[in-house]
């Protein structure tokens, strides 16, 4: 809303100053300012009104040091995580964006179901929850959304570029629109290129780091194309479930989630930035995709709602995010990757998510592979998610915290690097 106030002013009224907010870096700044001023003001006062509603977290007790002194820390917390990523979102960036329509969609969608699922247990009392298939058909529901709309929307493309030597005279409109001047020593060429509608995304590691989703369906004939929605959907259903359950699991632990998040959003942000700039894809030699250039402000917004929720979530956490937060947090990193086609980025730059999800996995079909074979039930790790295992060998849960986003950084800097590493 600002954006489009300010960019009225600039060019109805020459307001000084108003000609900033035709920057992506000057509104993803003010993303993080708004974002952590919300999270300030409005996150004291969220706990002292669910502290008085007496919303409180119910403990059980696992064996876990320190973990009963917790009974009662209010809870829904990612309420304070949602405001202040839409607040910004709204004042701040182009709303007829699709990739910025399907981030608030994912946003209100998995903070919706988290949100039931977090009223249920506190004023229903029901330890249970939202039922796990109600959970499951939300996501899916969410990734039939966020797929289908990549797929359809015109707006959704890649750029393909053409080096062609031309004449140096191009001058005609028609012609600018189409080619961009590129100086080589002793000569000028102009590149061509237009913009194709493509399911292509980044394959890390290899040196044509290109992968066409669609070509999975090649064997169908010449219009298998027409059928790659078949691929791409499934796939990104998968991948909003797999990563928003993900960070679910990994809200175990007072600012595990949180700071781990907040890691891969600055990490997304810096590939929303060089897939929507021509002049730095180009030196990348990475796709450019147009109109993903605002993602950048609401990946700054998502990074700074996450560091403002880490002031009150940080140990001893005084407010506990709940399924309201740690769902949306996670389908915005997968929808998010998914736009900026770096989804096969996740396993690498979510790998504490993917860790934590798979140490569960491994811990339930073990005991239950033991139990058939032997009749008692064996364990991989003395608890499951991963963080409790640490915690059970008597590791204190802050240097739990501390040394997982220690590993979060690395990851996500070789995440960062892939893209120079073919």
């Amino acid at each position: 809303m600002l954006y489009y106030l300010f960019n009225y002013l600039d060019k109805q009224w020459d307001f000084p100053g108003a000609g900033l907010f035709q920057y992506i870096s000057f509104r993803a700044g003010l993303a993080i300012i708004i974002s952590l001023l919300i999270s300030a003001v409005f996150g004291k006062n969220l706990i002292a009104i669910l502290r008085r509603r007496q919303v409180g977290e119910t403990i059980r007790d696992l064996g876990l040091e320190g973990q009963l002194q917790k009974q009662g820390t209010p809870t829904m917390g990612g309420l304070i995580i949602l405001l202040s990523i839409l607040v910004p979102t709204l004042l701040l960036t182009q709303l007829d964006n699709v990739y910025i329509l399907l981030l608030l969609a994912s946003t209100l969608w998995l903070g919706f179901i988290g949100f039931l699922d977090d009223y249920i247990k506190v004023f229903k009392k029901d330890k249970r929850g939202l039922a796990g298939n109600f959970k499951v058909i939300g996501q899916v529901g969410l990734g039939i959304l966020v797929g289908a709309t990549l797929y359809l929307h015109d707006d959704v493309k890649v750029r393909v570029f053409d080096p062609q030597p031309v004449p140096v005279n191009l001058t005609t409109a028609g012609v600018n629109k189409m080619f961009s001047i590129a100086e080589e020593p002793g000569k000028q060429k102009a590149i061509a290129h237009r913009d194709v509608k493509s399911l292509r995304t980044t394959l890390p590691f290899v040196k044509n780091h290109e992968l066409d989703y669609a070509e999975a369906l090649s064997f169908l004939g010449k219009d298998y194309r027409r059928w790659a929605w078949l691929v791409f959907i499934p796939i990104v259903i998968f991948i909003i479930t797999a990563v928003s359950n993900g960070a679910n699991i990994t809200d175990g632990i007072d600012g595990l989630a949180t700071g781990t998040s907040a890691i891969i959003g600055v990490t997304l942000a810096l590939f929303a930035y060089v897939s929507g700039n021509v002049v730095f894809s180009r030196y990348l030699n990475i796709m450019y995709i147009p109109y993903t250039g605002e993602l950048v402000i609401f990946s700054a917004a998502f990074v700074g709602a996450c560091i403002g929720f880490l002031w009150y979530n940080a140990y001893p956490a005084q407010v506990f995010m709940g399924d309201t937060g740690s769902l949306a947090l996670g389908g915005i990193i997968a929808t998010l990757a998914i736009c900026v086609r770096k989804e096969l980025l996740i396993p690498l730059m979510c790998g504490i998510f993917l860790v934590e999800n798979l140490s569960v996995i491994l811990q339930v079909s073990y005991f239950k592979y033991t139990k058939r074979k032997t009749g008692e039930g064996r364990r991989i790790f003395r608890m499951a998610p991963l963080h409790h295992h640490y915690q059970k060998l008597g590791m204190h849960e802050a240097k739990i915290v501390s040394r997982f986003w220690v590993v979060g950084i690395g990851l996500a800097i070789l995440t960062v690097i892939t893209l120079k590493m073919r």
